[in-house]
């Protein structure tokens, strides 16, 4: 391996599902590894690309097979505390479902989920996760996907 590749700039990407139910609340999960509620999803694989994570994630993490839709935002959120690399952040939209879909959570990893109002969800998401909500909803809405760059005040803490 060149020693150019040990120098170039590393980040974790991540690929995660919007899936709202008939009302239009958006399912969310509960890490039981942070503080946050966060939407189901996870770490891209090696030798994955994002839309083959974000159905991957889902089906372990709440029991779903889904279709994974059109990409409907990506996020650049970098400084977060006790992550040594910036985030590169993958929302696709993975549908609605119903609300009395069975859910099978991944035990190892969450403690409970829940379908919730954008409301709802800004008491439970970090801001920065929030923000991906947010931007989410509206792409989904519009059809047209967006980039949320860094932002200090979208920051964990901030």
């Amino acid at each position: 391996m060149s020693d150019f590749w040990t120098t170039v700039n590393r980040v974790i990407t991540g690929a995660a599902a919007y899936i709202t139910d008939e009302r239009g609340r958006v399912l969310l999960v509960d890490p039981n590894y942070r503080e946050h509620w966060s939407f189901p999803g996870g770490i891209v694989d090696a030798g994955e690309h994002p839309a083959q994570a974000c159905a991957r994630e889902v089906a372990e993490e709440v029991g779903l097979e889904v279709e994974v839709g059109p990409l409907l935002t990506v996020a650049w959120v970098d400084g977060l505390p006790n992550v040594p690399y910036p985030l590169v952040n993958f929302v696709f939209d993975c549908g609605e479902i119903a609300s009395d879909t069975p859910i099978t959570l991944q035990a190892e990893e969450l403690d409970d989920y829940g379908f919730f109002t954008v409301e709802e969800a800004k008491g439970l998401l970090a801001s920065h996760a929030y923000q991906r909500l947010l931007a989410a909803a509206a792409a989904r809405e519009s059809g047209v996907m967006s980039y949320l760059p860094p932002a200090q005040d979208r920051l964990v803490g901030k």
